[in-house]
């Protein structure tokens, strides 16, 4: 057992006496420790929220944690690089999204490992409990089962309802691209991308890209390319099924002007990138070893702009970017549903925070003197607060404009101010 193994089942063990194994707990938001607190935290005082709710249903969020509070789901069918691992073997990797809603924008989460693989069961329980919440996260549900759980759900339930899996990598690899069609003076529509992985996130990504502009998108499965003369596509897959006569990732990679990989290690080869169209870019997402390392990439082509899934390159193509933020700007407006325009929105948002000057602190964290948008910088850091503050507030901005949020008095410049503040108090800076 390595060290890293061994201080990582330590790490998710009680630490003292009176700490709890795994990685999260209540956390108390008023006191309880005199008699009056006792009676309006439970019997009698209790009854005067209810009441209120009754009446009003839109009041939980006013007198309960509903505004704050997300489901994370899973059926442990599709667990990171582990696969079908069950849905307690899962629990981990649950317990540590909700570390991440915490920790990137506050928001309290509440894992839920549903024992059962059954779709329409899945949807049944999701939607009873969906009002207790203010969103959904969908988390390690495996293809093409989630298509139709998260589309269902988004049509039942009156909270948004998010598959991190599909929309996640989606989002930030969309922001990259955006910046790399600015850099190279590209054009969406005149750009042949090709996907590695016909999963949730490959469809998703491409299904993002399509939104953006592009057109030509060669997408392929563990069979090859997907084309309109196979008939053994679901109809997620069909959806990128045309007539083209490539049929091999080497036939697709000729002339490409970016590659997208999610499936594997080691599938793209230098000869692949070396085929490819001037100013490629490649994002190599399979974790934890790519579908090529960048410094290969590079010596195929020095104008390649690469990345990848570790934080050890640049260009992080990290989930942390997306989910914590678009949810934080869900939540504040009380969004009944995350529509395409608020996840186009938290891209652009990401975009844009790339051109801005990086932060000392932000360097430092990664080891680099020099962080400025460019080749090797075109998607912010994780540890950017400003991450936060951008996207959030572009999603709450879109969900007002698409008319899917409860609140309706909203103030763009105050709410960025008190994204501020919560990033400032998040850096432990109040």
């Amino acid at each position: 057992m390595s060290n890293f193994e061994q201080d990582s089942l330590e790490y998710h063990r009680a630490q003292s006496e009176f700490d709890t194994n795994g990685k999260t707990g209540t956390l108390l938001t008023k006191p309880c420790n005199t008699e009056k607190e006792l009676s309006m935290a439970y019997s009698p005082g209790v009854a005067y929220p209810c009441l209120e709710i009754e009446k009003d249903i839109d009041k939980a969020y006013e007198y309960t944690n509903k505004g704050n509070l997300v489901a994370v789901v899973s059926d442990g069918t599709a667990v990171l690089g582990l696969g079908d691992i069950g849905h307690l073997a899962g629990k981990p990797v649950m317990e540590g999204k909700g570390v991440l809603f915490k920790s990137f924008a506050n928001v309290d989460a509440v894992d839920i490992e549903l024992n059962t693989k059954d779709t329409e069961e899945i949807i049944k329980i999701v939607a009873a409990m969906a009002d207790s919440f203010g969103g959904v996260n969908l988390e390690d549900i495996s293809a093409p089962r989630c298509f139709e759980i998260e589309k269902r759900l988004k049509e039942i339930c009156n909270v948004p309802v998010f598959h991190d899996d599909q929309h996640g990598t989606a989002v930030i690899t969309t922001a990259g691209l955006i910046n790399v069609i600015e850099m190279s003076g590209k054009k969406p529509e005149d750009l042949k991308v090709v996907v590695i992985g016909a999963g949730a996130s490959g469809i998703a990504c491409a299904s993002m890209y399509k939104e953006l502009g592009v057109k030509n998108i060669t997408m392929l499965d563990s069979k090859g390319v997907i084309h309109s003369g196979r008939d053994d596509l679901n109809e997620y897959k069909q959806l990128f099924a045309f007539e083209t006569p490539d049929r091999t990732l080497e036939d697709a990679c000729k002339g490409a002007d970016m590659i997208l990989g999610l499936s594997g290690p080691d599938l793209i080869s230098k000869e692949m990138v070396a085929s490819m169209a001037e100013s490629p870019i490649i994002f190599a997402c399979a974790n934890p070893n790519p579908e090529i390392k960048p410094p290969l990439a590079k010596e195929a082509r020095p104008d390649v702009i690469i990345g990848t899934g570790r934080s050890d390159y640049p260009n992080q193509v990290n989930n942390v970017l997306g989910f914590p933020q678009i949810f934080r700007g869900a939540l504040d407006v009380r969004a009944t549903k995350i529509t395409e325009n608020m996840k186009m929105a938290a891209s652009r948002a990401l975009a844009a925070l790339a051109k801005e000057p990086v932060p000392e602190h932000v360097k430092a964290a990664h080891g680099r003197e020099n962080m400025e948008f460019g080749p090797d910088y075109i998607i912010p850091s994780p540890f950017d607060r400003r991450v936060l503050v951008y996207v959030a507030s572009a999603v709450a901005q879109a969900a007002i404009e698409d008319g899917v949020a409860r609140v309706k008095d909203f103030d763009l410049e105050s709410y960025k101010e008190k994204l501020q503040r919560l990033a400032d108090h998040l850096d432990g800076k109040l």
